[in-house]
């Protein structure tokens, strides 16, 4: 027992963690503050923005933001709120702001570059501070921003580690989601799933990761796959990726575990390595021709060699490199989880692989699909399963030993270790003390 869940020397302890980390609101506010305003969050891609005007609005935690691409080609990240009455500049999505952006409420007017351009009716300011090009009335930038690959991030804190500091070995899993593009680069395509599910953010961060539930949560939808597969005995139909796609959620304990974890700084980690629930969907002939053009057969090889199920930048991001899709995090309550699911085209590639990615995350990440509605009941019945305080501590002692260092400082482990959320509940009690 703790009698202040606010201790957060003695909420998480090595193998278990306290309930209250997941159902107390007034935690749940603290974690907006000192981990999503403190980390690397992810913002967007640079294809929502390519061009000047291209803006892209969203959050980060409580806070409005918004991503534009200026004049000079820059790409800024500015809190979306008006310097006059406070009101949103632009409502959340993607838009093109062509030359500027005016408030909707009083008609201020601001450049690309955040700078006041126009106020309307300004015969009544004469005697006061406000007037185009105004230093203090010009848009609010977060502290830091900054991209790898096209993946852009933003910190709303003044002082913190380098993005690339702050990535480490995880930089390599983003690499490898571009370099599958055989024109070396990716864009947003498809448009973007949204979900609000019913539990603390952290359920979803921390399902990702874990191999322990698939044979169980999506016994019905994977069991039916393998059923339809044997009985129709070939995948040359119409269902076939559905096939491949579904049947590995049954795969046995040792088929996880066998496909490996790394556990790494800051609460990233991700499944899989040289196998996961990818690996085996049948090669696409046009896209390896397209790879082995772009990158010699070797390299090509080498790229598509890497599999892993899902990467996790903590706290705001998932994401899988073989599927070509990212998944985003979005906390509103203590109970309440937006959830954006965006899906990525390959610059380069035949026009299957991008069908191939959506009709994965139709099957899989969707509500009305096969194993979306799953995880979202699983999520509410741990939501309610903790309203209970009689049962105070969660337990995360599988594989509790150490796992293999490797020389880029992450570890690897067995792909059902609890160690993938210790490390993340290492991060959060390192950030949450701060």
């Amino acid at each position: 027992m703790i009698e202040n869940p606010f201790d957060f020397d003695t909420c998480v302890r090595p193998t278990t963690v306290h309930r209250s980390v997941y159902v107390d609101a007034s935690i749940f506010e603290t974690e907006l503050t000192r981990i999503f305003e403190r980390s690397w969050v992810y913002v967007g891609h640079e294809s929502q923005v390519a061009k000047p005007g291209d803006y892209y609005a969203t959050r980060i935690g409580r806070h409005p933001v918004v991503l534009v691409r200026g004049d000079d080609k820059k790409i800024r990240v500015f809190f979306n709120r008006c310097m006059h009455k406070g009101a949103q500049i632009v409502g959340e999505g993607c838009g093109s702001a062509v030359k500027a952006m005016r408030c909707g409420y009083h008609g201020w007017i601001y450049g690309l570059d955040g700078a006041l351009r126009s106020v309307p009716a300004r015969g009544g300011y004469e005697a006061g501070p406000v007037r185009p090009g105004a230093e203090v009335f010009a848009l609010r930038s977060v502290a830091a921003v900054d991209q790898h690959r096209g993946f852009i991030f933003a910190r709303i804190a003044v002082q913190g580690p380098s993005l690339t500091d702050w990535l480490g070995p995880l930089a390599e899993s983003l690499d490898n989601f571009v370099d599958r593009a055989p024109a070396g680069e990716v864009e947003v395509a498809g448009g973007v799933l949204r979900y609000e599910h019913a539990c603390n953010w952290k359920f979803f961060i921390e399902n990702t990761l874990d191999a322990l539930h698939p044979m169980v949560v999506h016994q019905s939808a994977a069991r039916s796959a393998r059923e339809v597969a044997a009985a129709q005995g070939t995948h040359n139909n119409a269902l076939a990726f559905e096939l491949q796609a579904l049947a590995p959620f049954t795969g046995s304990y040792t088929f996880y575990d066998d496909m490996g974890g790394r556990v790494m700084r800051n609460g990233h980690a991700e499944l899989g390595g040289a196998a996961s629930i990818h690996s085996n969907y049948a090669d696409d002939p046009d896209y390896l021709a397209a790879m082995t053009a772009a990158y010699g057969e070797s390299r090509a090889r080498e790229i598509l060699a890497i599999s892993r199920n899902n990467s996790v930048a903590y706290p705001s991001m998932m994401f899988k490199a073989p599927i070509q899709l990212l998944r985003v995090v979005r906390p509103l309550a203590v109970d309440r989880t937006l959830i954006e699911t965006w899906h990525f085209r390959l610059k380069g590639a035949p026009a299957s692989m991008l069908a191939r990615t959506l009709a994965y995350s139709t099957l899989v990440n969707s509500s009305a699909g096969m194993v979306g509605p799953d995880d979202h009941q699983i999520y509410r019945q741990l939501q309610s399963g903790l309203a209970t305080s009689q049962i105070e501590w969660i337990e995360m002692s599988r594989y509790s030993g150490a796992g293999q260092a490797s020389t880029d400082g992450s570890i690897g482990v067995k792909g059902t270790s609890d160690a993938m959320f210790r490390g993340q509940f290492a991060a959060w009690q390192t950030l949450m003390r701060a």
